[in-house]
């Protein structure tokens, strides 16, 4: 993976043409990107907030791999392959509960929340000690700022490793360790994993595209600045303008910034009361996308200046998809194989670099 000097040195040249489109409509491309970008690098799977009590589990999918996080009966928090070492089959359907016991559904074998094997019933006598050490495979899992993040790769940096000062700034939002996840939306984008990310990352659109946006925001101190693996952008919040609250001096953000993580995980630190949002986007098939939107605020009960935030993050992502759904369109035509880059998009140039880089091309 690129250094940071290397990143800022290509985003530092002119250039001229983006990636090509075929990168965004062949299948053969997803099929490459799925073994060597997701497989290989940090995947948010959730957070802190879900697994508050002894017992307690999630089930997710990353890269394809079924994983479930679990707290343990002894406090600690694992994530491991959601799958029986016995037949393969998939172990915990549900999407989450609190049970003391994990038990496959095909041959019985019950698991302990650290992985260990309890038992399995149709290996019994002599046979049972031949299957003892048949434990549930586990997967590298970090927590850093209440998120929770698994690598596919055993050989992977560390999340401080990876993403340099990320966490440091995240750190100087002192609220973020008492907010939890509320709630969690997803839909279906009809375009590329990578098209949504392009957008994010630049706000030559916002102009066009978000009239509410930039009636908010100081647009003229707008700024974009990429980083070691990750980039930033954000500004002020307008004197006269306010975004969830009254007056804007009771805000406790009065400066919205948002961050994109490689390879498909976006935060979002709104301006208002304390409030984060992370955006996902995990590919379906190589031309549709699933958004995964997940709010974080200090309580589930939702003051009104918290809804209307909600409100306004997403009009501002419906307009986003809006644009992207038309994008794909486009990448399917044969008028043009490749765009161009303004000077304001170098965080898109990261971006590209970084998967050309991780395609070997």
């Amino acid at each position: 993976m690129a250094t940071y000097n290397e990143v800022q040195n290509k985003a530092n040249r002119t250039f001229e043409r983006t990636l090509s489109y075929d990168l965004y409509t062949d299948p053969k491309v997803l099929e490459q990107e799925m073994n060597d970008v997701f497989a290989k690098s940090w995947q948010l799977v959730g957070h802190v907030s879900q697994l508050e009590k002894p017992g307690q589990f999630f089930t997710t999918d990353v890269a394809g791999e079924p994983i479930i996080v679990t707290r343990g009966m002894d406090e600690v928090i694992r994530a491991f392959y959601n799958v029986c070492p016995h037949r393969a089959t998939k172990l915990e359907k549900n999407e989450s509960g609190q049970k003391k016991i994990l038990q496959c559904g095909y041959h019985g074998w019950t698991f302990r929340l650290n992985g260990e094997l309890n038992k399995a019933p149709n290996f019994t006598g002599e046979d049972a000690h031949c299957v003892s050490d048949r434990c549930l495979r586990s997967v590298r899992m970090e927590i850093l700022e209440s998120l929770i993040f698994v690598n596919l790769d055993d050989n992977a940096k560390t999340l401080q490793e990876t993403y340099g000062d990320f966490f440091d700034r995240l750190s100087k939002f002192p609220f973020l360790g008492e907010l939890k996840r509320i709630n969690q939306k997803t839909r279906v984008i009809k375009a590329n994993w990578k098209a949504f990310i392009d957008n994010y990352l630049e706000c030559d659109h916002c102009h066009v595209a978000h009239p509410s946006f930039v009636a908010t925001l100081d647009m003229k101190n707008y700024q974009i600045v990429t980083c070691q693996n990750y980039s930033v952008q954000g500004s002020m919040i307008k004197p006269d303008k306010t975004m969830g609250t009254t007056d804007l001096n009771e805000a406790e953000m009065q400066g919205g910034e948002f961050y994109w993580l490689w390879p498909n995980l976006m935060v979002t630190i709104y301006p208002g009361p304390a409030n984060m949002a992370t955006i996902q986007m995990i590919p379906i098939d190589h031309e549709n996308t699933l958004a995964v939107y997940t709010y974080y605020f200090r309580d589930e009960n939702l003051t009104q200046e918290e809804k209307d935030l909600v409100t306004f993050a997403e009009q501002v992502r419906q307009e986003d998809v809006d644009l992207v759904e038309l994008e794909q369109i486009g990448f399917r035509s044969r008028a043009f194989n490749q765009g161009v880059y303004s000077q304001s998009e170098k965080a898109i140039v990261q971006f590209h670099e970084m998967v050309l880089e991780a395609l070997g091309r």
